[in-house]
């Protein structure tokens, strides 16, 4: 009799360098492959905010749908099942008689305490759990993850001194191990593209050829601080998240592109921000809990607040500040804002609006398409000053930003960044009296 196994999807909607789908391609058993929608993702958590915006489910259901035909294309059939994580895939188990639940390994504190519920629910099954969203395994850092540096900096150069390989697996052709289940509890419809960019794995790989078939990766870094234009920055961020590519394709892409192409300092700084990924990952991983704390990694709070109608005019881009609110509304409307963008909105929450960083960090995480708990989180605190920024967290001069990024304006008016009449920054004092 054949093992019977059950695949729990999370992050890691690819089946090209998908370690967990190499491996089982290769055994004898009987599989079923499972995601599930938590309806938690979609209910306000402490912040008010809810963990999915409508862009991120758009991408997540164009995800679904592309891995589902390909698993269909393979023998396989994708179960998208709806309702709380451990009860559900409890349920599976014991109805289907699963002897080995295997998953990747994840980074957040609350995706790791949904896998130890299960474990602890389901003692007589074998859990085996794969490190998959990271260009290294935990055991190929050139130091004990207790001993990770405090800042990027040292932790980069550690990492390019070892020169470990970064190689990404390969997919034996032919049929996946077959379904326990046959059908498909939740078929996943075709959803129409309403935005720039396309969720799927398939849609990952159109990206990745076409973005390294022309010159953009050689002007890389003289391009990514600019507001606007799709080809300016590299976008993997968006598939990255959902980990419809992996970090490990992206990397050797690069190193392919420089050794048929050019290798200047670009091609360096797309791998450069591949670190800067690695980095928050491990910094997750070590950081647990405090990664959601107000004061983060240091020994006391940041001296903000939280004003409501401060915060509602920085959600809705309704500030005295004219960038930040073109900002705003370009992330409301697209769920996309490049990296210079985040970090002026960051900044001016912080700083110009004394708002608690975390209520923007929660923003993020529902606006955002690329979310992602440890760089989400973790560059929030790095411009709060309660992370790993050895400057203790950056002020953006947005008078400054706006002359250097935006000077004749044309980011600013193309979002409706400024307004027909003097916005007011409050409009209650400090005992609730108008003013």
């Amino acid at each position: 009799m054949s093992k019977r196994i059950l695949y729990w999807l999370q992050n890691d909607l690819r089946l090209t360098d998908n370690p967990v789908f190499s491996d089982l391609a290769t055994r004898q058993c009987a599989l079923d492959v499972v995601f599930v929608i938590n309806p938690h993702w979609f209910k306000n958590n402490n912040y008010q905010q809810k963990p999915y915006g409508i862009h991120k489910q758009q991408f997540l259901m164009q995800s679904l749908y592309e891995l589902q035909q390909a698993l269909i294309e393979r023998g396989q059939t994708l179960h998208v099942l709806e309702g709380e994580p451990v009860s559900l895939l409890k349920a599976c188990i014991n109805e289907q008689n699963i002897d080995e639940v295997v998953y990747s390994e994840q980074f957040g504190v609350y995706e790791q305490r949904q896998i130890s519920l299960l474990k602890a629910h389901c003692l007589n099954t074998q859990f085996t759990g794969t490190q998959q969203d990271t260009l290294f395994k935990q055991n190929d850092l050139p130091f004990d993850l207790s001993e990770l540096p405090k800042h990027f900096t040292p932790f980069r150069k550690k990492v390019e001194a070892a020169n470990s390989p970064i190689t990404p697996t390969t997919l034996p052709n032919g049929l996946l191990p077959k379904p326990i289940t046959l059908s498909a509890k939740k078929p996943i419809e075709r959803i129409t593209n309403k935005g720039a960019m396309h969720g799927g794995f398939n849609s990952a790989q159109a990206h990745l050829k076409q973005y390294f078939a022309g010159a953009m990766p050689s002007t890389y870094k003289t391009t990514r601080n600019e507001l606007d234009g799709f080809n300016n920055t590299t976008k993997f961020s968006t598939w990255l998240a959902f980990g419809c590519i992996s970090a490990k394709q992206v990397y050797k892409a690069v190193e392919n592109y420089e050794q048929c192409n050019t290798a200047n300092e670009s091609t360096y700084w797309i791998k450069f921000e591949l670190l800067w990924r690695e980095y928050f990952k491990w910094h997750a991983l070590k950081a647990g809990n405090t990664l959601f704390s107000f004061k983060g990694q240091k020994q006391t709070k940041p001296l903000t607040t939280f004003t409501p109608t401060r915060f509602a005019a920085w959600c809705n881009g309704t500030t005295p500040y004219p960038l930040v609110n073109a900002i705003m509304k370009e992330l409301n409307t697209t769920g996309y804002i490049s990296n210079r963008a985040r970090q002026i909105a960051a900044s001016c929450l912080v700083n110009e609006l004394g708002l608690d960083w975390r209520y923007g960090a929660a923003y993020f995480e529902q606006q955002l398409i690329d979310y992602d708990v440890a760089a989400n989180w973790g560059n929030w605190q790095y411009i709060a000053g309660v992370g790993v920024d050895p400057r203790g967290g950056r002020h953006f001069n947005i008078q400054k930003q706006t002359a250097q990024f935006d000077p004749e304006g044309i980011y600013t008016n193309k979002w409706h960044g400024h307004s027909n009449k003097t916005q007011q920054l409050d409009h209650l004092n400090e005992v609730d009296w108008p003013i």
